[in-house]
C-alpha cells in the first residue's frame, strides 16, 4: 500500500511541474511578439534617410493655388514703391530639403526661405504676377483662367512683339505696329489649355521666341510652335494668329521660308 501512496505523490508533483512549465511556455509567448514589433519598426529610420538625387529646381512659388516662375531675363529688381498688397508667404522651401517624390502645394517654394512674404505688383493683377525677395514671378499655371486674357494680365500694356533667336536670345526683329496690335488682341482671346496639353503636340518640335515688351520696361518670352500652331502659355492658335506670326520677314526668314 505504501508504494501506492508514494505513486500518488510522484504522480501529483510531475502534475505541478507540469503546470508550471506550462505557464511559463505561456509568458513567453506573448512576450517575443512585442519584443519582435518592436525590432522590425525601422519606419523612422527610412524616413530619416536624406534625399540623394541632385535636383536642379526651378524658381518657383505657390502661392493661392497658382503656379508662378521668376521672370529672370525681362524684369529688374523690384522697389519698395512697387510693392503691393500681401498675397502670402512661404511655407516651405523645397531646395536641399524636397526630393523627387515632394508633391507640390501652397506655400511652396523652390528658392525661397520659409517666411518669405509674397505682394502683389503694382499695375497688375496677382493672378499673373507676383513680387517676393525684390524678384517678379510670372503665372505659369493657373487652372482657373478660362482665357489666356485671363492668365496674363496684359491688356492694353503691350508694346511691341519681337523675334529672339531661338539659339541665344538676340533680337532679331520687331513686329510692325499693327501686326502686334493684332497678335494680342488674338492671343488674349485663344482658350487656356493649360501647358501640358500643348506639349503632347509640340514635345518634339522646335519653336519660334517671341518677346511680348510691356509699357513699363519689362518683358516676357513666349514660344510659338508653327506645326501644332501652339504657345507655350497654354494655348493652341486660330489660323488668323497662325497667319500674323508667319507673315513677318524676320519669321519667315528664321524658319527658311
Amino acid at each position: 500500500m505504501r508504494w501506492m501512496k508514494n505513486m500518488r505523490q510522484i504522480s501529483f508533483l510531475l502534475l505541478f511541474m507540469m503546470i508550471l512549465a506550462s505557464c511559463g511556455t505561456t509568458d513567453k509567448e506573448e512576450v517575443t511578439p512585442r519584443t519582435h514589433a518592436v525590432d522590425t519598426e525601422p519606419v523612422s529610420e527610412k524616413a530619416a534617410e536624406p534625399c540623394m538625387a541632385e535636383i536642379e529646381w526651378v524658381d518657383f512659388l505657390i502661392i493661392n493655388n497658382i503656379k508662378y516662375y521668376q521672370n529672370y531675363d525681362g524684369t529688374k529688381a523690384v522697389t519698395e514703391e512697387q510693392l503691393g498688397d500681401k498675397v502670402g508667404e512661404i511655407k516651405y522651401m523645397l531646395n536641399e530639403h524636397a526630393c523627387t517624390d515632394h508633391v507640390e502645394k501652397n506655400g511652396d517654394a523652390s528658392f525661397l526661405p520659409i517666411g518669405t512674404a509674397v505682394y502683389a505688383l503694382k499695375g497688375y493683377k496677382s493672378e499673373f504676377r507676383v513680387v517676393a525677395n525684390n524678384k517678379i514671378y510670372e503665372v505659369k499655371d493657373n487652372s482657373k483662367a478660362a482665357t489666356i486674357g485671363e492668365l496674363y494680365d496684359i491688356d492694353g500694356k503691350v508694346e511691341k512683339i519681337s523675334l529672339e533667336s531661338s539659339k541665344d536670345g538676340s533680337l532679331i526683329g520687331d513686329f510692325s505696329k499693327e501686326a502686334s496690335e493684332e497678335f494680342v488682341y488674338e492671343l488674349l482671346n485663344l482658350t487656356n489649355v493649360g501647358f501640358n496639353a500643348v506639349y503632347e503636340k509640340t514635345k518634339h518640335e522646335a519653336g519660334i521666341f517671341l518677346r511680348v515688351h510691356l509699357q513699363d520696361g519689362t518683358s516676357f518670352r513666349m514660344v510659338y510652335y508653327p506645326k501644332a500652331n501652339g504657345f507655350n502659355a497654354g494655348a493652341f492658335g486660330s489660323e488668323k494668329i497662325r497667319k500674323i506670326i508667319m507673315s513677318q520677314e524676320q519669321v519667315k526668314a528664321a524658319v527658311g521660308l
